[in-house]
């Protein structure tokens, strides 16, 4: 969403980051700091802190709350350590927590009481109020096209295997070219399998993105694969991408292997 963010910054820190921020060293517009009673100083300094730089400043506060019955179920799920637990068990340390954050409940901007959210409603809710529209309803599809003779990407979400399409490789006039050629694309791409192909997997797509977008996916990656990554997968990526143009969605194409040998 265009955040600098920072798990666990000591409250005595704060100060000395907004006078930063427009340095040369740390230029961000955004910051989301994530403070909280894991910093001894918290409680004794943040409010003293938040006055001093609070007319520098456009600061919001952003109170997560929670349910002590959740919380002890997400402790015991995760198998985490409280951080105020020490000796005692982890309810005390939570009912210790909500006690000594109280007076900071009431001056807070936001707040968000996470008992019943998923992490995915949660993260829709932040990305609508923080991250604006673009970031809130759209979702990133990068298409990757590869060689399975160089071993397929780990980051995709989903690989589509294109080596039941024709293969210009066989074809002596168009095996040094590659798929972003328009020879080659319309060898691969002019067929029967071919066109059978693209009219399944265009109104899959246009179910499908939507449905990862309601879920809270900000990113998916589809690798589409050939044998060497230089013909049919180029193709069909470049295919999909003016497909996917006529969606509201943030788009990039990768061909990972159109140079290699």
């Amino acid at each position: 969403m265009g955040f600098y963010a920072i798990d666990n910054l000591p409250a005595f820190l704060l100060t000395e980051l907004v006078n930063h921020a427009d340095s040369e060293h740390l230029h961000y517009q955004k910051l989301a700091l994530v403070m909280d009673c894991r910093d001894p100083s918290f409680l004794s300094s943040f409010k003293t802190v938040v006055m001093q730089i609070k007319s520098a400043v456009d600061m919001e506060i952003l109170f997560m709350d929670c349910s002590e019955e959740i919380l002890l179920r997400r402790f015991s799920q995760l198998r985490r350590h409280h951080p105020l637990a020490g000796e005692g068990t982890i309810r005390e340390a939570i009912s210790r927590e909500k006690k000594r954050l109280d007076s900071l409940f009431s001056k807070a901007t936001r707040v968000f009481d996470t008992s019943q959210l998923s992490p995915h409603e949660l993260s829709r809710q932040l990305r609508k109020l923080y991250g604006g529209r673009d970031s809130a309803d759209r979702i990133v599809v990068n298409l990757m096209s590869f060689g399975f003779k160089h071993g397929p990407p780990a980051e995709t979400d989903t690989i589509w295997d294109v080596r039941f399409l024709p293969n210009p490789y066989f074809v002596p006039e168009l095996k040094s070219h590659t798929g972003l050629e328009e020879p080659v694309a319309r060898y691969v791409l002019e067929n029967e399998t071919s066109r059978h192909f693209f009219e399944l997997i265009e109104p899959l797509l246009q179910f499908l993105i939507p449905q990862y977008v309601k879920e809270g996916k900000a990113q998916l990656t589809i690798g589409i694969g050939c044998t060497g990554g230089k013909h049919r997968s180029v193709a069909v990526a470049e295919k999909l991408k003016q497909s996917l143009a006529r969606q509201d969605i943030k788009l990039f194409v990768d061909h990972r292997d159109i140079d290699k040998a």
